[in-house]
This record gives C-alpha cells, sequence and structure tokens, in this order.
C-alpha cells in the first residue's frame, strides 16, 4: 500500500498565498511519484483533522509564523506523526532572526553587523549612517523589511504608522553592498550556490521571490570558487549550528566591488524554503541532479519525529 502523505499548506500567516503553491506543487508532484496524498489546509483544528486522517508523514509545506516556527512541529510531535524540515527548537531558533544570527557567530559564520531596537526609536532618528536595512524579527518572505537608502534624510515614516504589523521589536542591520548569493543544504550536503538578480526590484522582496520573471537565478554563482566554497561551507555550519533538519537555505550578501576577495556576510536560513515552479531550492537541487520529484520524495523519506 502506498505512503500516506499529508501535506500542509496555506495556513495562518502573511505568507499562505505562497505556502499553497508551495504544497500544491508538492502535492501533485508526490502523487506522480505513488504516493498517497492529503491536501491540508491548515487551520486552527489542524490536530483535529490530522488525527482523523492518520498520515503517515506530514510534509509540512507551510511558511511563516505557525508553520516555520515550531509550533506545527510541537503538534505534530504531539501526534506523533514525522515531518518534513525542522524540528520544534530548531524552526524556533532560525524564525527568530536575532537568535539565529547569536547561534551562528559562535559557530564562526560571518554575518552583518547590527541589533535590535524598538520600531518607535527608529523612527525618531537614524540607528546607522545609512545605508541600513530594517528587518522584522519573525517572518519570512521579506515581508516588512525597509532598505534605508544613503540618500534618505529621515528614518522611514511608515514605521510610526499604526497600520504597522510586524511587531515592536525590529533588527537594525548594516546595508551590505553587493551580490545577492544563496545556498541550500540537502540533509548533511551542501548543494550549489546561486545568484539572485532582480530586475525592477530594489531588492529580492517578496514580488521578485514569487512572481514569473521577478528574478533570475544563476546556477552556479559566477564567483571565485574559494568564495563558493566558503559560502557552502558557513550554510552547512549554520544548519548545523541551529540544528536543521531536511533541506534549509542560507541567503547571503557578497561585496566584490573592491576585488574578488570582498566581503562575505550571512542574513539568515529558511527551514522551509519555497517550494513553488520559480523557487530557489529547486532550482538549485535540479543543478545538483536532483529533479523535483527526486527532492519531494528524499524530504518524505527523511521525515521522522524528535528533529
Amino acid at each position: 500500500m502506498a505512503k500516506h502523505v499529508a501535506v500542509l499548506m496555506g495556513g495562518l500567516s502573511s505568507e499562505r498565498p505562497v505556502s499553497l503553491r508551495s504544497g500544491e506543487a508538492c502535492a501533485a508532484a508526490l502523487e506522480g511519484e505513488g504516493f498517497q496524498v492529503s491536501r491540508v489546509d491548515v487551520d486552527r483544528k489542524v490536530a483535529e483533522t490530522l488525527a482523523t486522517l492518520k498520515p503517515d508523514v506530514a510534509f509540512n509545506a507551510l511558511h511563516g509564523p505557525y508553520g516555520e516556527d515550531g509550533r506545527i512541529q510541537g503538534i505534530l510531535e504531539y501526534l506523533q506523526i514525522p515531518y518534513t524540515h525542522s524540528g520544534v527548537t530548531a524552526s524556533a531558533l532560525a524564525m527568530n532572526k536575532l537568535l539565529a544570527k547569536t547561534v551562528v557567530i559562535s559557530a564562526g559564520v560571518p554575518v552583518a553587523k547590527g541589533h535590535v531596537m524598538k520600531r518607535q526609536e527608529i523612527a525618531d532618528t537614524h540607528p546607522f549612517s545609512p545605508p541600513y536595512v530594517i528587518k522584522p524579527i519573525a517572518e519570512g518572505s521579506s515581508f516588512g523589511v525597509i532598505i534605508v537608502r544613503e540618500d534618505q534624510p529621515h528614518p522611514p515614516q511608515s514605521l510610526s504608522s499604526p497600520e504597522w504589523t510586524f511587531g515592536e521589536d525590529l533588527l537594525v542591520e548594516q546595508f551590505v553592498h553587493g551580490r545577492e548569493l544563496t545556498c541550500a543544504v540537502m540533509g548533511d550536503v551542501a548543494l550549489d550556490v546561486c545568484e539572485i538578480t532582480t530586475e525592477g526590484h530594489a531588492f529580492y522582496d517578496y514580488d521578485s521571490k514569487y512572481s514569473d520573471g521577478g528574478s533570475v537565478h544563476i546556477v552556479p554563482a559566477e564567483i571565485p570558487g574559494d568564495v563558493a566554497r566558503k559560502i557552502q561551507e558557513w550554510s552547512l555550519l549554520a544548519h548545523r549550528a541551529i540544528g536543521c533538519r531536511g533541506v534549509t537555505r542560507s541567503d547571503f550578501r557578497y561585496d566584490d566591488r573592491f576585488g574578488s576577495g570582498g566581503e562575505v556576510a550571512w542574513l539568515e536560513v529558511n527551514t522551509q524554503p519555497g517550494m513553488t515552479p520559480v523557487s530557489l531550492v529547486p532550482d538549485i537541487a535540479a543543478k545538483s541532479g536532483h529533479s523535483f520529484a527526486d527532492l519531494v520524495r528524499w524530504m518524505v523519506e527523511d521525515a521522522s519525529c524528535e528533529r
């Protein structure tokens, strides 16, 4: 009898639309591989739904809060349903950008300089000489990210808006000029480094991530071999230091304006990378010889509890 996989998608976060696309792509691929698949649009009754379905494996295609931060992982542990990606502790740790940075620094990974500040403090005065970046501590898909450019005379006024929904504590980092790079880890192997270029976008934001033609993925990245190897090493170090499992993706900036040696800064690790038709991990995996079907099958076979 075919293994029964519940693909968890949708969910409660701002990234719900992306998760639905990721989940549908994974569900279709798993069906093509012969698995029995149940598509579960996650709501607050998900524990009851899963207890009724009794799947052999939960494929976690959720993104953002409630799906990527340890909460759904805790439910799956409680129900003793093996699941994909990282476990409770690693998911919660990676979702908090400040705590994740603290851990990877101790592992020897270079990061962008920064610290946490209250939203209104940043709105009142520049925390750094521009340029700098403001990030919500626990959001994904670049929601709430603001880049303050060199010529901006005052901090972004949106921080004072009552419509701000991304929390009171924000991570402020010095902006690292240069190229956008990312590296996927699959199990205990770092795959190729990918460069991301965007047209018509200030940075690799939500639209450039998920719209057709919003970005171009260059795999392998056209960078010096020693830089690529360092990025692979640091991606694996971050994956292991945080305690991640399955597939992750670490993002970097590489400033080679003054020479190929350049500055490299780790930005964050994604424990639930996108799996849509325009997502990075499937592209990177394909260049390493793993088809999309191979990738999702490997994730199911890798699933477990107590991750």
